[in-house]
């Protein structure tokens, strides 16, 4: 289970401060598919960052299975924590082969000694993972990830991303800079991967109809508060029209 407790969260410039969280509190059960949706500037972002521990908090608590993680950094909490980004090569290195970065991601977690990081015999494993994706990637191992598209290093990112064991999948906008078809491609992926390892997932997305086809619950946030919590039979019914409803309702209320 993952809780946000009470968290209070400012941003200070040299001349104003903006305080996106005050007394904000969110629980997330275990193996639970979290949507969240808002427009710009509503703290989806910065709720992923509080989570993975990329930026600190003024007050509050998190908790990850019960334990205080609050005063944990990023890196050890990356230990059970997998994200993939918006940005395609923020999640692969683009001067390294397919092989060397499935190496790096399957050696996740593992102390680093001098030894060879790439293990060739475990390039056929590699590959039959990478089959199931359908984008011919099997066949391009010694191909440096930089001269891959955008799709193919999402997928790649995706696959390197849940490798290793992890308890909770943070998805940053993960579909935004890719095309339509592409888009669609890493959604079925990421509903299967979610599935099959049965990963507790929060996916931040602009796109509505996403929010309502994945998950079993789904959030929108507005200034830092959640102005719609749905699970169970809401959830089930809900639809990109009453999505788009509250928005506008939102977007009235703020006077625009």
């Amino acid at each position: 289970m993952l809780e946000l407790i009470n968290i209070l969260k400012i941003y200070r410039g040299r001349v104003s401060e903006n305080c996106l969280f005050e007394d904000f509190s969110l629980t997330i059960p275990d193996h639970q598919f979290l949507c969240v949706v808002g427009s710009n500037g509503s703290g989806k972002t910065s709720l992923l960052n509080i989570i993975c521990g990329s930026i600190p908090i003024d007050d509050g608590t998190v908790k990850i299975g019960g334990k205080n993680v609050t005063m944990l950094p990023e890196y050890k909490r990356h230990r059970i924590i997998g994200r993939v980004f918006q940005d395609p090569s923020k999640g692969t290195c683009p001067s390294m082969t397919i092989l060397e970065n499935m190496s790096m991601a399957d050696n996740k977690g593992k102390p680093f000694d001098l030894h060879r990081c790439v293990n060739k015999k475990k390039m056929n494993h590699y590959q039959d993972m990478l089959a199931e994706l359908g984008l011919g990637l099997e066949d391009k191992m010694g191909i440096k990830v930089g001269n891959l598209s955008g799709g193919q290093r999402q997928a790649l990112a995706m696959v390197m991303t849940t490798m290793t064991p992890i308890e909770f999948l943070i998805l940053d906008e993960h579909t935004a800079a890719l095309d339509p078809k592409t888009a669609e491609i890493i959604m079925q992926l990421t509903g299967r991967i979610v599935k099959e390892k049965n990963l507790t997932t929060i996916m931040v997305t602009h796109n509505l109809r996403y929010a309502v086809e994945y998950g079993d619950r789904l959030i929108m946030m507005h200034q830092g508060h959640c102005e719609l919590d749905l699970s169970g039979e809401a959830r089930k019914n809900i639809r990109v029209e009453d999505l788009l409803s509250k928005f506008n309702e939102i977007s009235i209320e703020c006077g625009n």
